[in-house]
């Protein structure tokens, strides 16, 4: 006998009376967490207080504890005199001075250096940077980074964040490519395919390789600028948000999709799993960060000796002076930046410029092109139109950037 609709019907709501039991759902404390941290009148709040302890333990680990704690009484109070001592020649010998303290002047005189930073050798301020201060910046993010990954918070995060994303062209999983390149740019550009546009693709990695510093650089900043930094994130921000929402209108490939993602429960994190995390992504630092912060000291020292330097920097001075109101000594910084944006942050430390100089300065590296490895796997992920396209809007974001903070320098008196 065929069944009218309504029988159909009848049928299954008996059926579903006999097997279905209907109980009391009691949620849980993970359910109840679960539900605050996606809802946008709970979730910021929530969201704002994760980031805020991110950074407060990011610095007092990484900063305080390690950098200024340990390594810097051992590199600036034995390492350095030892090297001083015991390496052969001393200053005024071009090898000497490339190696362990190339030296500055005072009243005429050339002297010896009493920090790691101003003495600018390979064996010196680059072991400095990538181990007394990098090291420990890139240890307390990534270790952070694995909890907040194994809790299963980083998904909530990406659907809290959706609506101010698509507004630029973007769906709420980017933020996880923009948090991990907050680590290292290059897994950060690697995790962009995960999104769904060629467009959408193109615009991720333009963003993060023109305003996300990496950790390495972020551990930099909070050592040399740390009264700024926060001003220097502000900035950052603002131009992530309103790049990204013209390259939306200008670029060719249609409306961003929804948010389509899978959101696991909150579980306890597994401790090995993140020490197996933090373990690779740490290493990978040593194999590829660490060479192409000594090869920036050796370039760098190699065109000072030359006097290289000299005519690069009198070339550019009409650019840095009159369009960005920062030193000609910056283009030192500039030119080891291609290689690793935390040297050129470093590098920054002996050059006598206002706060406000400094601070456009470190505005502009982080802007300023991107380092070797992410520009390499950018050639890579991208068709040669977007690589032009990518050039195209660093190009133009850096004389935006370094003009309006230089005409803000000049009205408001910081030169």
């Amino acid at each position: 006998m065929e069944l009218t609709v309504d029988r159909r019907w009848d049928l299954v709501d008996r059926i579903a009376k006999e097997t279905v039991e209907v109980g009391v759902y009691r949620p849980s404390l993970k359910d109840a967490l679960a539900d605050v941290t996606v809802r946008p009148a709970t979730g910021i709040p929530v969201a704002i207080a994760v980031i805020y302890g991110f950074w407060m333990f990011f610095c007092e680990f990484a900063g305080t504890l390690f950098t200024d704690g340990f390594f810097v009484k051992i590199f600036d109070g034995h390492w350095l005199p030892w090297l001083q001592e015991v390496f052969p020649f001393g200053l005024g010998n071009w090898f000497y001075e490339l190696m362990v303290d190339a030296g500055h002047m005072e009243n005429g005189v050339l002297v010896a250096s009493d920090n790691c930073f101003e003495a600018f050798g390979v064996l010196t301020s680059g072991l400095f940077i990538a181990i007394g201060v990098v090291l420990p910046a890139i240890i307390a993010f990534y270790l952070i980074l694995g909890l907040l990954e194994d809790m299963g918070y980083l998904p909530r995060l990406a659907v809290l964040v959706d609506t101010v994303l698509h507004k630029i062209g973007l769906h709420g999983y980017a933020i996880v490519p923009t948090f991990l390149s907050l680590g290292c740019n290059v897994p950060g550009v690697s995790a962009t395919r995960s999104l769904e546009t060629r467009k959408q693709r193109f615009m991720m990695i333009t963003l993060l390789g023109v305003f996300i510093p990496c950790g390495a650089q972020i551990g930099m900043m909070q050592d040399l600028i740390p009264a700024q930094i926060g001003w220097v994130f502000l900035t950052l921000l603002v131009g992530y948000l309103g790049v990204g929402w013209i390259l939306n209108k200008v670029w060719p490939g249609g409306e961003s999709p929804e948010i389509l993602m899978d959101v696991p429960p909150y579980q306890m994190p597994t401790w090995g799993n993140i020490g197996r995390k933090l373990w690779i992504r740490v290493s990978g630092f040593f194999k590829v960060a660490v060479p192409f912060v000594l090869l920036g000291c050796v370039i760098v020292g190699i065109l000072y000796l030359t006097g290289a330097m000299d005519h690069i920097a009198n070339a550019l001075e009409p650019l840095l002076t009159n369009v960005f109101g920062v030193p000609s000594d910056t283009v030192a910084p500039l030119v080891a930046g291609f290689l690793r944006k935390d040297l050129a942050v470093g590098m920054l430390e002996p050059i006598e410029m206002t706060t406000f100089q400094l601070f456009t300065s470190v505005v502009l590296l982080c802007i300023y092109f991107p380092c070797l490895a992410t520009f390499a796997l950018m050639i890579k992920e991208l068709n040669w139109k977007e690589i032009l396209g990518c050039l195209a809007t660093l190009v133009v974001v850096v004389f935006i950037f370094g003009g309006i903070l230089h005409g803000i320098g000049t009205i408001g008196g910081w030169y």
